[in-house]
């Protein structure tokens, strides 16, 4: 299954302002999925955002930088007041679970040790690998793994994660290169992140052409 990209209009790991202009310059362009973060645009902004993307049909994603219940539940609210497809992050509660059951959301929280915005992973591969499975059987969606985001050894994890688990893995963050996308390439997650490596030119020139190299080297 070759992995999903899904594009995110931020830059460390906050959405860009002009985040409605990117996306209509870019609307034509072969990536399905899209999203943004839950800081700094006003809701009624998102949700014009967000309403911008399904009219062209495109599957939407809120991902929440927040590590307690009540800041992800507040995220997971946000994600439904926009019509959100997907809420990525937050840390795994059955408040937050629950409340996207009931709007009709599917969840990926992180795993792991987290801090910090731009966030950082920490916990032993181990660790998380059972928590992936725990959630799993929980019937979340699939986790947002932060695979590059790792304090240690960041493709292990990933390999490991992927191959050790059955839940969809999406690899989020510090996806800037090519060598990293022959990596997502090679060990197929169900979908990745890219957001600041487009803003900072890393696979080209303009932010549509980006996506579709993208895009079609993923799928190469």
């Amino acid at each position: 299954m070759t992995p999903e990209l899904i594009v995110m209009l931020t830059h460390n790991d906050l959405t860009v302002e002009n985040a409605y202009q990117f996306f209509e310059e870019c609307q034509h362009t072969k990536a399905l999925y899209w999203g943004f973060k839950e800081q700094p645009l006003p809701l009624p902004e998102m949700q014009r955002i967000y309403a911008k993307m399904k009219e062209c049909g495109k599957r939407t994603v809120l991902e929440v930088v927040a590590y307690t219940e009540t800041e992800g539940l507040e995220g997971a609210k946000m994600a439904a007041s926009c019509g959100c497809d997907l809420l990525m992050g937050t840390c795994y509660s059955e408040s937050i679970f629950q409340f996207c059951q009931e709007h009709g959301i599917d969840y990926m929280p992180f795993v792991g040790e987290i801090a910090g915005r731009p966030s950082i992973l920490k916990g032993s591969i181990e660790s998380m690998v059972e928590e992936a499975e725990v959630l799993n059987a929980k019937g979340v969606f699939g986790i947002d793994l932060l695979g590059y985001r790792y304090s240690a050894d960041a493709q292990q994890l990933i390999q490991d994660m992927v191959q050790k688990t059955d839940i969809p893995v999406c690899v989020a963050g510090s996806i800037d290169s090519y060598e990293r996308l022959e990596f997502i390439k090679k060990v197929q997650p169900w979908a990745f992140t890219i957001g600041s490596a487009f803003f900072e030119h890393k696979f080209g020139a303009s932010l549509a052409e980006q996506i579709d190299q993208v895009c079609d080297f993923i799928n190469s």
